[in-house]
């Protein structure tokens, strides 16, 4: 076969001859300033001439180069030539054998396909880094080559061994997913392990991490009981990404629970939040949603940092958006939140999520959550249910490319023996010293009507009892005694108009008073108060209930 032949044929050839031609030096122009001075003195009559390209010898040239190179020819690519670091690198390959038996590495490559391919469109193709079975890995570029009068078209294959960037590549890549996994478990021990569960609400959250290709993210979630029935919840999303973006995470949801146990408002919250986040990192911002449900009330109080709108199916399916009100992400500084409020009556669901769920490149953010009411006005079930649900319908996969977090909330409408686990009774204390033993009396008729054991209802009564005489000396009216049982507690409760809150403290023989608090902390299970959004304040107490009851 004349490899000069083939070799002028090859794509580019004919082009790079074409500009030798036009870029040669004429002998009667040497020294006319055209070229440096030196270089003309090189240009001798003694000076051996350099032989064109054509005229080199083909196969030299190609067995020694160090790619590999093989030249195949015909519908069923028999081999027309084999360089020598082809045949180093796998063999000698007989001539004019079908590539399908006489290649067989490239047919475990998967590039028989691809010559069939090149031959037919004429156009080259690479496919980069293939691993051999010897361990190389090698980049192939297939070349067409045109066929001639006697000879059908053919292939030339070309083969650069890659295995040094290949095996760099790898360990880069394994670099990167172990710093993802660390990231990954950073993030999943930060968040609760094990969601605290009230007695009036019920509860299911998930958190799917982004895919293998996308950094992990700061999107968390919690649900904190804060006593007296009431229940915190919080979602929330740390801009950026890696290891960083989970430690500010972390310090936020830490910040978030020490902040629930002074049972403030939602909105004095997020403006806690929002100092401390500038603090952790002022190049950090991040958004979060703090609600409060009260079953007494039975509303969701929240106040909103940038962050997406709270959805609450009611038990008629109808899906209402908590939009309002909501203010700038935290780290911003500068602006004073608000709380608001939407119904979450007994058979409503309410779903609190991050932007993983909802935001699409190929759509706005207000269609994706659109979509997600749609989802929720149909999704029923437990909450886990329900959350399960909305994530399968946002089409959120292992792959997907952004952290998604999911808290779902269902306050259960009772019927039958449960309703009987749920009661509340309240009484408004009128007029001056008497309210005392008009709210004994209540106390103690009402808790026999629940059929306490005598223990329970005595230290029920003597609770009442000091939480109303401590209002009635240091509060203001209106004035209001509330007991509430669940499955799991009794609660007892007095608000009044005062905003000073109570603390224990340690009375001395000679005081006359200060001993009502210390008696209410040593004989309940907990106890705590609070200011109420009207100005006043309440102070309750809980005891457990005997498994029994």
């Amino acid at each position: 076969m004349n490899f000069t032949r083939w070799s002028a044929r090859l794509p580019g050839t004919q082009r790079r001859a074409a500009a030798r031609a036009e870029h040669t030096v004429s002998p009667d122009r040497r020294g006319d300033g055209s070229v440096p001075t030196a270089r003309g003195e090189q240009l001798t009559d003694d000076t051996p001439r350099v032989p064109a390209v054509d005229e080199l010898p083909v196969r030299d040239v190609l067995d020694r180069v160090p790619a590999l190179v093989a030249l195949v020819h015909g519908p069923d690519h028999r081999i027309a030539y084999v360089n020598d670091a082809y045949t180093a690198a796998f063999g000698v390959r007989p001539a004019g054998e079908p590539a399908r038996e006489a290649l067989p590495e490239l047919d475990e490559l998967g590039l028989l396909p691809l010559l069939d391919q090149v031959l037919r469109s004429s156009k080259p193709r690479t496919v980069k880094s293939r691993k051999t079975p010897g361990g190389r890995s090698y980049t192939f570029t297939c070349t067409p080559v045109d066929a001639s009068d006697d000879k059908a078209g053919g292939v030339l294959v070309f083969a650069v061994d890659v295995t040094d960037h290949a095996e760099a590549a790898e360990r880069l890549r394994a670099s990167e997913r172990g710093q993802r996994e660390t990231a990954v478990t950073l993030q999943r021990s930060l968040l609760p392990q094990e969601l605290e569960e009230p007695d009036d609400l019920r509860i299911a959250a998930t958190y799917q991490p982004g895919g293998t290709e996308a950094a992990v993210g700061g999107d968390w979630y919690d649900v904190i009981t804060l006593g007296g029935g009431r229940t915190a919840l919080v979602i929330g999303d740390v801009m950026g990404r890696g290891v960083r973006a989970a430690a500010v995470m972390g310090q936020l949801r830490t910040a978030v629970r020490a902040y629930a146990r002074l049972d403030l408002p939602p909105h004095e919250v997020l403006q806690l939040l929002d100092g401390l986040a500038a603090e952790i990192d002022a190049n950090q911002i991040a958004t979060c949603v703090y609600a409060v449900h009260d079953p007494n009330e039975g509303r969701l109080v929240y106040a909103s940092a940038g962050h997406l709108p709270i959805l609450v199916r009611d038990d008629s399916g109808i899906v209402l958006r908590a939009d309002e009100p909501t203010g700038p992400p935290l780290g911003t500084g500068g602006w004073m939140h608000a709380s608001g409020s939407v119904p979450l009556g007994p058979g409503s669901t309410a779903v609190l999520y991050t932007d993983g769920l909802v935001e699409r490149r190929d759509q706005d953010l207000d269609e994706g959550i659109a979509a997600l009411s749609r989802a929720l006005a149909g999704a029923t079930g437990t909450p886990q249910v329900v959350c399960d649900r909305l994530v399968r319908s946002a089409g959120v996969t292992a792959d997907h490319d952004d952290d998604v977090a999911v808290l779902v909330l269902q306050h259960p409408a009772r019927t039958g023996h449960d309703s009987d686990l749920f009661r509340n009774a309240a009484l408004e204390l009128l007029g001056g010293v008497e309210a005392a033993p008009r709210a004994r009396a209540f106390a103690s008729g009402v808790l026999a009507s629940w059929r306490f054991p005598t223990e329970l209802h005595d230290l029920g009564v003597l609770a009442a009892s000091e939480l109303v005489a401590n209002s009635l000396q240091h509060g203001t009216p209106p004035m209001r005694l509330r007991l509430r049982r669940t499955d799991r507690r009794l609660i007892v409760e007095v608000t009044d108009g005062d905003d000073h809150l109570p603390r224990r403290r340690r009375a001395e023989p000679v005081d006359e008073a200060g001993r009502g608090i210390a008696i209410v902390a040593t004989i309940a299970s907990s106890w705590g108060s609070r200011r109420t959004p009207g100005g006043g304040k309440a102070v309750w107490c809980e005891f457990a209930l005997p498994r029994t009851t």
